[in-house]
């Protein structure tokens, strides 16, 4: 191995310390707790070494949530896979989704409520974010209907599943009803 692949590989886990240190620092103590020279600290470096790798905090939030989006969309395609047949593949992937959101709140702060500085629904939206929408989309193009487009179909699902989960984290939804409400979620909207 070269000197410049060693020093290339050491840079690269570097980047994912860097990453996995925000993740716990945020899910444990939430993003305020976030800073750079609290990272600095704890991953035993400088605060220009971390510089080296994120301009700030909104880098670092970028590459959670992009880390993020590529679990999630993991997690939508096992749940997905793993159900036979639409209304069990549909009510699969809501509750997978709901449960990624109730397990990583942090991460998925990043990916939808912080500014990671990352650009949603245009052409330059990075690769893990596309890939998490089409994640939704497989299993919710199929029953969109024949007068509705999959992906708007897809979207408004998605919202209503964003809603659900940021409704249910912030104690405005009774608990209890979760159940209920996936139930009803694919029965009304998805009509499966």
């Amino acid at each position: 191995m070269s000197v410049q692949e060693r020093k290339e590989r050491e840079r690269a886990s570097r980047e994912r310390l860097i990453v996995a240190t925000a993740r716990e620092l945020a899910e444990q103590q939430g993003w305020d707790a976030v800073t750079t020279r609290r990272l600095a600290e704890r991953i035993e470096y400088s605060q220009p070494v971390l510089y080296s790798h994120f301009r700030g905090k909104r880098e670092i939030i970028g590459a959670v949530a992009l880390e993020g989006a590529a679990e999630m969309a993991a997690v939508l395609r096992a749940a997905a896979s793993a159900a036979d047949g639409s209304r069990a593949r549909v009510t699969a992937l809501t509750r997978a989704y709901l449960d990624f959101a109730e397990r990583n709140p942090a991460v998925y702060d990043a990916m939808f409520q912080l500014d990671g500085g990352l650009a949603f629904a245009k052409e330059d939206t990075p690769e893990p974010l596309k890939d998490a929408f089409a994640a939704l989309l497989e299993s919710l193009g199929e029953v969109a209907g024949d007068s509705v487009h999959p992906a708007l179909f897809t979207e408004v699902f998605w919202a209503a599943l964003h809603g659900l989960a940021t409704l249910t984290r912030a104690g405005r939804l009774p608990p209890g009803d979760t159940e209920r409400r996936v139930e009803l979620l694919v029965e009304r909207l998805a009509r499966v």
